[in-house]
């Protein structure tokens, strides 16, 4: 059963970093592209950056390329998201979540980790 717990989360000042861990446990971490998604108040689910199951590739929504960056250390089952420079429109729920390899479609996701950016 795929579980995944984000943390991380907190306030932030604008200019500010944060560093964001979805840890994973019920199945095979390597064999799953990871992403990371959020939802603003009053706003539908925006996805915000991808990463293949191996680290090969990575992927960023325009938004935010060049302030936050992807990771995985698949020895510890745990994906990141390294933001920094934040602003106000980076306040949000985020979410990771998972896709075994072989799939089209994200199947599994965590409960969230809010990211408030307010001076």
């Amino acid at each position: 059963q795929v579980h995944l717990v984000e943390s991380g989360g907190g306030l932030a000042q604008p200019g500010g970093s944060l560093r964001l861990s979805c840890e994973a446990s019920g199945f095979t971490f390597g064999n799953y592209a990871m992403s990371w998604a959020r939802q603003a108040p009053g706003k539908g689910l925006e996805w915000v950056s991808g990463i293949f199951n191996d680290g090969s590739e990575k992927y960023y929504a325009d938004p935010v390329k060049g302030r936050l960056t992807i990771s995985r250390d698949n020895a510890k089952n745990t994906l990141y998201l390294q933001m920094n420079r934040l602003k106000p429109e980076d306040t949000a729920l985020y979410f990771c979540a998972a896709r075994h390899r072989d799939e089209s479609t994200y199947g599994s996701w965590g409960q969230g980790t809010q990211v408030t950016v307010s001076s």
